[in-house]
């Protein structure tokens, strides 16, 4: 038979069944008190008590007990037990239960002492050292965040003091270079007003010049009439005596009407040629660019990273599949295309260079450059063979004559050169341009040297006399370039809000406007036929304008603008150079 576990006690109470010793307290009813008051509610209590209490004469207002809360010390057992449900020390805590509780059945436990004030006390400071220590690690935070934040402000002060210091300084340095500036134009001043007169001068001299030359040539015109009329009317000896001393009369006023002023003449110097070349192209049948015949146009052959900075412009030589490429970190180099193989390179300008022309049999490269120079190649001697420093500017561009003996130059100096490559000097300087020379070109085979400025205007000047022959009015920006097509007969156009005109020659007019805007064009080339004209553009892009449709394509694959393009002799490629340092080669 199982043992049963004794019976523990908490607490034993008897209670005694003797009801006699009970005393019982009488309660005294008042009388006053009717069976109506079991039904009086609060509001009716606190009217009668107030009435109550005015007629005894106590004026003191009814003050209504606050509760309170008495906190019953804390015992022993009861400390203990909270502390081990605190730290879920479960089975302590029934063991602890279990001896607590025969304890206190034995009668072991007649008084459980209760827990010292100081241990919770201690308690209560060690709680509260806990919070003021979190909150002084807030506040630490907080310190070092406040004290980063303030050295990061001191930092942010004294750069900004430096920078405006330094702002104050140049802007001190500006005034005072702009004060500078104004005494140096104000220096100038009577040297332009001196350069307009004598120009004025010049100008009218030309005109009186060529009234004269007019009247010579009226006076000619009659003369030969005259002589017409005698030869005519006498057949003997004496008549061919008299056309003797006409003729002979005639060609002397021709060649006093004729002749230019005298001229220092250098020994060395080359002879400008007095008749123009004969254009083989002028009634030639020539091959028309592939893009017009070509389902879909050109499209990119190949592509290769030329120079180390921007390519900014392209030649080809005039007889093989050769091109020469021009750049920004002051080197010319020359590739085979289209396989893009590395020829030759050449090193000597101190700055960039902004132009490049083959020599019309090849054998020579001219350069032009920021450094102010033009500097002449020679392939078989494979070094510098001529340099001119006569341009106080950068040179934009150069373009070889059709003799090859001359070499034409463009500047920023507001100024085009003809320099002499035999005597190695400048026959002649073109002045008239008001503003930057961007480009130049010569006519095919002739004498006419070609420009183009940021005045907007295009002059054809002829070499012999140094004049300017005729001036085509239409841009309304600066043009970057221009050139003729292969027989000589139009002109294209491009200025710096991409638009393009195309100009009759042998007219002297507009043939025709096309919008390119608002990227500009850098340059204009026309194929050999003169059907296809090539537009590089600065959105990175080549416009292929189709003239007689009036069709406009473009070939991208730049990232970067445009800088020059151009056809190969037979129009079955087109090379493009931009300031992506990249050339593309199109077929």
């Amino acid at each position: 038979m199982p043992t049963q576990d004794p019976i523990y006690y908490i607490e034993k109470v008897e209670i005694e069944e003797d009801a006699e010793s009970i005393d019982y307290e009488e309660v005294k009813c008042d009388d006053d008190v009717s069976d109506s008051d079991a039904e009086e509610d609060l509001e009716t209590a606190l009217r009668s008590m107030q009435q109550n209490l005015q007629s005894e004469g106590m004026q003191e207002a009814v003050e209504i007990p606050k509760a309170t809360v008495t906190r019953r010390p804390e015992v022993v057992d009861d400390f203990i037990r909270n502390f081990l449900i605190r730290y879920k020390m479960t089975r302590t805590l029934d063991a602890f239960q279990r001896e607590w509780y025969e304890l206190q059945t034995r009668g072991g436990l007649e008084n459980p002492e209760l827990v010292p004030d100081c241990y919770v006390q201690n308690e209560e400071l060690e709680n509260r050292v806990k919070f003021l220590q979190r909150e002084i690690e807030k506040m630490g935070r907080s310190v070092n965040k406040a004290g980063t934040q303030y050295i990061k402000m001191k930092k942010e002060r004294d750069y900004h003091r430096m920078h405006h210091r330094r702002i104050v300084q140049e802007k001190e340095k500006l005034f005072t270079d702009i004060r500078r500036l104004k005494k140096h134009y104000q220096s100038y001043e009577p040297a332009l007003e001196e350069l307009k007169n004598k120009y004025e001068t010049a100008m009218r001299e030309k005109m009186l010049t060529k009234i004269e030359c007019e009247k010579n040539i009226s006076k000619i015109s009659n003369l030969t009439t005259t002589l017409s009329n005698y030869e005519t009317a006498r057949a003997s000896a004496n008549e061919v005596t008299m056309s003797q001393v006409k003729e002979v009369e005639l060609d002397e006023i021709v060649q006093k009407a004729e002749q230019p002023k005298k001229t220092f003449v250098h020994p060395k110097d080359c002879a400008i040629p007095i008749e123009p070349g004969v254009n083989p192209d002028l009634n030639a049948s020539l091959p028309v660019a592939c893009h017009l015949t070509k389902p879909g146009g050109y499209h990119q052959q190949h592509s290769f990273k030329a120079h180390d900075l921007a390519v900014s412009n392209v030649a080809l030589h005039p007889m093989r599949d050769v091109i020469a490429t021009v750049s920004d970190d002051t080197t010319w180099k020359m590739w085979s295309v289209p396989d893009g193989e590395l020829l030759l390179t050449g090193r000597g300008h101190t700055m960039w260079i902004g132009g490049c022309d083959f020599h019309p049999q090849g054998t020579k490269l001219a350069t032009g450059s920021g450094d102010t120079s033009v500097k002449v190649w020679d392939f078989s001697e494979g070094e510098c063979v001529a340099t001119f420093n006569d341009h106080s500017h950068p040179v934009w561009g150069v373009a070889w004559h059709h003799s090859g003996n001359f070499l034409a130059s463009c500047s920023m100096d507001n100024s085009s050169k003809l320099f002499d490559v035999v005597s190695e000097r400048c026959r002649c300087t073109f002045r008239g341009h008001s503003d930057s020379v961007n480009s130049l070109t010569f006519l095919p085979y002739s004498n006419i040297l070609c420009t183009c400025s940021a005045d907007k205007t295009i002059s054809m000047w002829d070499i012999r006399t140094g004049l300017c022959a005729q001036t085509l009015y239409g841009h309304v920006n600066a043009i970057n370039n221009v050139n003729f097509n292969t027989q000589g007969t139009a002109i294209a156009s491009c200025d710096a809000y991409g638009i393009v005109k195309i100009w009759d020659v042998r007219q002297v007019v507009e043939i025709e406007t096309y919008d390119f805007e608002p990227h500009p064009a850098n340059s204009v080339k026309f194929d050999t036929s003169g059907a296809c004209l090539a537009v590089a553009s600065n959105d990175g892009c080549v416009k292929m304008l189709e003239i007689e449709k009036n069709k406009v394509t473009e070939l991208a694959g730049h990232e970067d603008g445009v800088q020059s393009a151009l056809f190969n002799r037979n129009g079955e490629m087109l090379v493009s150079v931009s300031s992506d340092t990249t050339v593309k080669i199109w077929s």
